[in-house]
């Protein structure tokens, strides 16, 4: 009955829910906000419809209560049922449990009474315990805080400040008293600040100490530069010795020897820098490691400007040393700080700081450079310059902005030194007498000839020795080496690599502008004599030949193999020029040669050309000249070369000769005779005779020359022997002529027969007592003159 029992109302409630708007019903089933609904009702003025359906909806909702009731009735009465005997056994059970409780209560009075004393006990031991746990953490925080104190009173302010960090961040946090806690918190920042300005207080000394040491500092690394560049020098100078001796044959020890270069136990600079790591150690564990950055800058960057700065109260030849030593010495102590105190300085400071000061070093070294005219002065400068160089790129900087000043001033001390050269050189020209040298000792001997390789054999002469140069010779030769070995010491260590052709042009510069130039101004200008013309022609001579010797000079300071130098077209230019001014030398000898030849021909206007009478004896100016030209050839002998010796002979005798031809032809001679004829013919002869025996006895004959000294003679002979010709018509006979009288002009001929005008009767005088033959002789001459005049 009860499961059909709701089949039968079902009709009913299918007739509510058909009342039931169903979309209104999902949204309540499913808990929906029906806000929207509502507002939608009343909006469109139908609320009653919406009061109806939710009246509906409730009603359904009661009828399935009803119907759900009514399903289980049966269940519920027995559910009440069970409920009653629960409460009745319930009943019971409290009766039981509250007998129990009192008689627990009962027996555990006492024991209550016990447990609240337990309790009280307990309490107490907990506070003790915390008592005690706050006590020894106190005990320890204050025994670190008089270990604090004690190193801080000590100087250890690392351990100082690492026990600070310790209480912060250990102790600090867990103390629980309150009151001490904070004492703590309050002394902490105090004892920082005093630990930081203790720590400044060292660093601030260091700074100081730094500064005066720095200097030191410098010298030390730039001597251990020097060092460095000696024991350089020294390997080299073994190493061309023996690359010599290998070449010439002659093996030595050194060839063969190990080298071992020595280390220095004093290589490392040593200074301290313990202050600035504590410092800086110190201020990265109080926190302020930034502000210690900036602090180190600014106060390293200060004594930099400082050290910068010139004293004008002090010449810069005597300053420089120390002043490019501090800034040496800063810089080595910045190096070594970036290197080995972590984060202290950044490769970008210390460049800052290195422009900063190579900046004003280079614009000091311009400016001292420009002011500066001695050469050994700026030689002093520049050596210890590239000491600098060499010391601070040894220690990473870059050092090229002063090797570039160095090399821009490279012509001004090239022109200093030359110009220095110049004045010695013409000092010593001024007071050389050019006369050869006379060496009287072997130690002469060596420094003045064996040093320059001016001798002319391997063998060591006997003393005195007469050189074949004068005192200027060796003088110039130490100015040209001294001027090699600075141009070298200037151009060495820090400028070019290969600058042998630097040095080459300079040479080159001194010899033909300076030398070369001097001597022939002392030709071309000086008051001089033959023998000294003569002897400035040989020393150009001897001058020469040194080129070579200065060359390979050059090539050994510059490390440069001889065998580069010895290469054809390699040499010095000044050499082709000193052979074109020892022809100049040679051509005003000879201008003063013949100015004197010209003294002694002077007397053929004391001849008297229109004598009657003849001798055998040559006139006074032949004997003369025959004095001169022995005493000029002997000379040449010595100090020529047999080309010059031959040269300076051809000269003088052609010029004697054109003389002799030329004082027939002046116009102050209107006539002559035959006895004067006679006479020249035998000064001509005497000639002839000391040209033939002086060019045999010179050597001159080996030079297999086309020429003699006798051949010099040839026009004044042949113009003698047509004078003195007994058919002087012969001379129109070209065959004749030709191997007669090939060296007369026609022109000149018939001027002299013009003014060979003797009286008829004395036109031989005592020469013969012919008439007959003097009359042939005159038919002749008259005929030749004749002819001569109908030829031109």
């Amino acid at each position: 009955m009860m499961l059909h029992a709701p089949s039968k109302r079902r009709p009913a409630i299918e007739n509510v829910e058909g009342g039931v708007d169903v979309v209104l019903a999902t949204s309540i089933g499913n808990g929906e906000d029906l806000g929207p609904a509502v507002r939608h009702a009343f909006e469109s003025g139908k609320p009653e419809t919406l009061v109806h359906q939710l009246r509906n909806f409730a009603k359904k909702k009661e009828i399935e209560i009803e119907e759900l009731c009514k399903l289980h009735y049966e269940d519920f009465i027995v559910a009440v049922d069970e409920l009653r005997g629960v409460l009745v056994d319930a009943d019971e059970l409290k009766s039981m449990l509250s007998n129990e409780n009192l008689r627990l209560q009962g027996v555990a009075t006492g024991s209550l009474l016990n447990l609240e004393e337990l309790l009280e006990l307990y309490s107490i031991k907990k506070n003790v315990s915390e008592a005690m746990k706050t006590l020894k953490i106190c005990i320890q925080v204050s025994k670190l805080c008089l270990t604090c104190n004690m190193h801080i009173s000590s100087g250890r302010f690392y351990h100082a400040v690492k026990i600070l960090d310790l209480i912060e961040k250990d102790y600090i946090q867990n103390t629980p008293l309150k009151a001490f806690k904070k004492v703590i918190e309050k002394q902490i920042p105090t004892l920082k600040k005093h630990i930081e300005k203790k720590v400044c207080s060292e660093f601030n000394d260091w700074l100081v100490h730094i500064r005066s040491a720095a200097r030191e500092i410098g010298q030390l690394a730039i001597g251990q530069a020097s060092a460095a560049r000696q024991r350089e020098e020294e390997k080299r100078s073994r190493q061309r010795e023996a690359i010599e001796q290998s070449r010439f044959g002659v093996v030595g020890d050194s060839l063969y020897s190990l080298d071992i270069e020595l280390i220095d136990d004093d290589s490392v600079l040593e200074f301290d820098l313990t202050p600035v790591y504590r410092a800086h150690h110190i201020h990265t564990c109080l926190g302020f490691k930034a502000k210690f950055h900036e602090y180190y800058y600014k106060n390293r960057l200060m004594q930099l400007n400082l050290d910068l700065q010139i004293s004008s109260a002090q010449a810069f030849l005597e300053s420089h040393q120390p002043f490019f030593a501090q800034i040496a010495g800063f810089f080595i102590v910045e190096n070594r700080v970036l290197r080995t105190a972590g984060e202290l300085l950044s490769e970008s400071q210390v460049e800052t700081l290195w422009e900063t000061a190579i900046g004003k070093m280079t614009a000091v070294l311009e400016n001292q450079f420009s002011r500066t005219d001695t050469t050994s002065h700026l030689l002093l400068i520049k050596d210890f310059v590239t000491l600098l160089s060499a010391t601070l790129s040894r220690h990473g900087y870059r050092a090229a902005p002063l090797i570039q000043v160095l090399n821009s001033s490279r012509d001004k001390y090239h022109d200093l030194l030359i110009s220095e050269c110049r004045k010695q050189i013409r000092d010593i020209l001024a007071s050389d007498d050019f006369e050869q040298m006379v060496i009287k000792k072997e130690y002469e001997y060596n420094m003045n000839v064996l040093s320059f390789q001016l001798q002319s054999s391997d063998t060591v002469p006997a003393f005195p020795y007469v050189a074949p140069f004068s005192s200027s010779v060796p003088d110039s030769c130490r100015i040209v080496r001294s001027f090699i070995e600075d141009s070298v010491s200037y151009l060495s260590y820090g400028g070019p690599i290969n600058f042998y052709d630097v040095v080459k042009k300079y040479l080159d510069k001194l010899m033909i502008e300076v030398l070369n130039a001097a001597l022939l101004s002392m030709i071309h200008t000086g008051n001089i004599g033959v023998s000294q013309a003569m002897q400035i022609a040989a020393n150009i001579a001897v001058l020469e030949c040194t080129c070579d010797m200065f060359l390979c000079q050059a090539a050994r300071l510059c490390s440069v193999p001889l065998r580069l130098v010895k290469r054809p077209n390699a040499g010095l230019a000044a050499k082709a020029v000193f052979k074109a001014s020892q022809n100049a030398a040679y051509t005003a000898l000879m201008h003063l040669i013949d100015s004197k030849l010209d003294d002694h021909l002077a007397l053929l206007n004391n001849i008297n050309w229109i004598a009657d009478d003849s001798t055998e004896n040559p006139n006074e100016y032949a004997n003369e000249l025959v004095v001169f030209l022995d005493n000029l050839i002997s000379t040449a002998q010595q100090i020529l070369s047999l080309e010059a010796v031959y040269k300076i002979g051809i000269g003088a005798l052609s010029h004697i000769s054109d003389s002799i031809v030329v004082a027939f032809l002046s116009d102050n001679l209107k006539r002559f005779t035959l006895s004067a004829v006679v006479g020249i013919g035998n000064d001509v002869r005497v000639l002839e005779s000391f040209a033939e025996e002086s060019f045999q006895n010179s050597g001159l004959i080996d030079l297999n020359k086309d020429r003699s000294f006798k051949d010099c003679l040839i026009e004044s002979r042949q113009l003698v022997n047509l004078l003195l010709s007994n058919q002087p018509e012969n001379f129109m006979n070209p065959v004749i002529r030709e191997k007669n009288y090939g060296a007369l002009d026609y022109k000149k001929v018939a001027n002299v027969c013009e003014k060979f005008k003797d009286a008829p009767d004395r036109l031989f005088g005592s020469l013969s007592r012919g008439n007959a033959k003097q009359d042939a002789r005159k038919k002749s001459m008259d005929m030749l003159k004749r002819r001569l005049k109908d030829f031109s």
